[in-house]
């Protein structure tokens, strides 16, 4: 890993029009690690992700992505955005999907040789293990087919940050793993620094490195036997949260109501 993290924070806030989302965050995301980004529905996750990518502009503080201000359309960062699932009859093959990470319509480089844009494709492709049904059309591919070819995109322009957006949300406990597990071994064979939105961190405990937990206003970070822990999110939620384990190592929150009960299973 570098020393210069791939993410540096310091008194960052955000607003959402006048209303303060977040305030006061200060961390640094190491380069080549794997962060869970957690919380609650509403707590402003995805606003930090909104931030990252340079759509939206801190309310306060200093954030520094890969050494540089934030910047729109950045070619060093790759993105799977939320809610990207598929209408059955969309006919576009995934190889051509993928693709189009190659212009610039989403996050990736602009590759102007016909051959340089063919072998990125391919090898996005195979670094996912769907070469197998990339020529079949989008929408008729399973959602763990059609996660594996979003990846595949965000990957096609080689980035250096990959940042995921509830990737996990539309696929059975069984894809989950499987996609984790992915996402942990291309970014340790490319060297890639990973933020992952998600609702329960049971799937990525095995992978991850850090967990960045939003809520209440703060945001906290630490590695995941520092920030899941009872302590930890009582001191977050102002609140007594206790964190239990089973005999599987899941873990599971007591003391919330439902719609803010993070990690669970």
């Amino acid at each position: 890993m570098s020393d210069r993290p791939a993410i540096a924070a310091s008194e960052l806030s955000a607003t959402y029009g006048r209303r303060p989302v977040w305030t006061g965050a200060t961390f640094d995301i190491p380069t080549g690690s794997f962060t869970a980004i957690l919380g609650p529905n509403g707590s402003g996750k995805s606003t930090l992700v909104r931030l990252v990518l340079g759509l939206l502009a801190p309310a306060r503080g200093n954030l520094k992505v890969l050494g540089e201000d934030p910047q729109r359309g950045n070619p060093r960062i790759g993105y799977v955005p939320q809610g990207s699932h598929f209408d059955p009859e969309l006919s576009i093959r995934g190889r051509d999907f993928v693709g189009l990470g190659v212009d610039g319509h989403r996050w990736g480089v602009r590759i102007t040789s016909r051959e340089q844009a063919r072998e990125a494709i391919e090898r996005a492709i195979v670094s996912v293990d769907a070469n197998e049904y990339a020529g079949r059309q989008l929408g008729r591919l399973s959602g763990g087919e059609q996660q594996r070819l979003l990846l595949a995109q965000a990957l096609v322009g080689m980035p250096q940050l990959l940042l995921l957006d509830e990737p996990l949300s539309h696929l059975d406990v069984r894809n989950q793993q499987a996609i984790v597990q992915l996402i942990s071994d291309v970014a340790r064979e490319r060297r890639l620094t990973v933020l992952l939105i998600a609702h329960d961190v049971n799937p990525l405990l095995p992978h991850i490195d850090h967990v960045l937990y939003v809520a209440q206003g703060k945001l906290a970070m630490g590695k995941p036997s520092e920030i899941i822990t009872s302590e930890s999110l009582s001191r977050i939620y102002s609140s007594p949260v206790e964190v239990l384990k089973d005999s599987r190592g899941r873990v599971f929150v007591v003391g919330l109501e439902e719609e803010v009960s993070h990690p669970h299973d």
